[in-house]
């Protein structure tokens, strides 16, 4: 006969011991929090007492003071004079330009490259696994330094020649081809702000609605550019091409970038290109090979297995990956200033030294970026959601 038995109390381990006495004994949590008040308490004392010794004013006033510096780029206008606060809002616009900017291109060069790293081509593959190792294993900065001696290296613009007879790569800059809208109210940012707000107020109603479906939110995205292309004609604005031209000792006409900017911007690209494209190639294998073989069986081929089959699945594999990729382009933007683009950080730390108010100035470099960076990732989390959702369902 076989006897059953029973097992008897577990004892508790480290971890229980300690969390049923912290929860037990409420003074415990109590004392805690007051340590850490009281500490707290002296290191504010003790910056408020620096900075009275020092005469520095504590807060947030300086922000209305003239800025005596000027800012080489701005996407805003700026002038030497102006409040330190427009200043700050100048190196926002240019941190938010060089990211948003970053991570789109990032995107698209990493997943042509991770798809193009499981070509059976041997000579393609094995290309990408050397640019994927060499930028993955050489630190930014020194890739920045790279690319900002490089764009110095660039020829005049009277030698330069036009690549595709449109772009010009210069040592004053890239310059290519820009559309402008001209005889309108309003300028192509105003245009393409008003249509990503009517985009995202659809969305949102359809949402609310629940009715928001893949197809009725490709029509509430056709509507938005719709309404706004309608209301552009309506006011008489017409888009305008404008090609870069060589005038006299410069160049003329089209978008200018600056070479600390395209420096920048080309560094960040490439280095988390190579990032994103192992995370697609992770993703990527990570489906099953019965899945390639019933979409072969099904008559697909490889790029219509890829993009209907694989992606769609691999998704939920490479989403979160990639959002920390974007988190940490966006934070590794702050190197700008190793190579002279005003970014915030730039900006932040001139504002830091010709006003005292260092304290005050981190504080808002710090909320800053942890405003740009949370948005961020609550954006990708809810996208990560409703792909994992839908991989769920089906």
């Amino acid at each position: 006969m076989f006897r059953t038995v029973m097992p008897g109390p577990s004892r508790p381990g480290i971890v229980e011991k300690v969390r049923g006495w912290w929860g037990g004994w409420p003074l415990g949590q109590l004392a805690f929090l007051a340590v850490i008040a009281a500490l707290g308490a002296v290191f504010v004392h003790n910056v408020l007492d620096t900075m009275a010794r020092i005469g520095i004013l504590p807060g947030f006033g300086f922000l209305s003071g003239s800025a005596n510096f000027e800012i080489g780029e701005s996407a805003i206008a700026f002038r030497a004079g102006d409040t330190y606060l427009r200043a700050i809002l100048s190196g926002l616009l240019n941190t938010l330009k060089v990211s948003l900017l970053g991570c789109l291109l990032a995107t698209i060069l990493g997943v042509a490259i991770g798809i193009a790293g499981l070509s059976r081509n041997l000579l393609l593959s094995g290309l990408v696994r050397w640019f994927i190792e060499i930028t993955r294993n050489t630190p930014l900065l020194l890739q920045l330094f790279f690319w900002m001696s490089l764009a110095k290296a660039l020829p005049a613009p009277r030698q330069a020649s036009a690549l595709f007879g449109t772009i010009f790569l210069t040592s004053r800059g890239v310059y290519i081809p820009s559309v402008s809208l001209e005889g309108g109210p309003f300028g192509l940012a105003a245009a393409l702000a008003s249509t990503a707000i009517l985009a995202v107020a659809l969305l949102f109603i359809l949402r609310l609605c629940r009715s928001l479906t893949r197809r009725t939110g490709a029509v509430a995205i056709t509507l938005a550019f719709a309404a706004t292309f309608a209301a552009l004609f309506l006011s008489g604005a017409r888009p305008v091409a404008e090609l870069p031209a060589l005038s006299g000792f410069n160049i003329r006409g089209g978008l200018n970038l600056s070479p600390e900017f395209a420096a920048l911007l080309t560094g960040l690209v490439i280095k988390f290109s190579a990032l994103i494209a192992e995370i697609v190639r992770a993703g990527i294998q990570s489906v099953g090979g019965g899945q390639w073989e019933a979409a072969r069986a099904l008559g697909l081929h490889e790029g219509q297995i890829i993009r209907l089959v694989v992606l769609p699945q691999a998704l939920r594999v490479i989403t979160p990956l990639t959002t920390s990729s974007y988190l940490d382009l966006t934070k590794d933007s702050s190197l700008a200033v190793a190579i002279g683009f005003p970014d915030l950080v730039s900006i932040i730390n001139t504002t830091a030294n010709t006003t005292g108010q260092s304290m005050e100035a981190l504080i808002i470099l710090i909320g800053t970026f942890l405003t740009i960076n949370l948005s961020l990732s609550a954006l990708m989390n809810a996208y990560n959601t409703r792909v994992a959702l839908r991989g769920s369902t089906r």
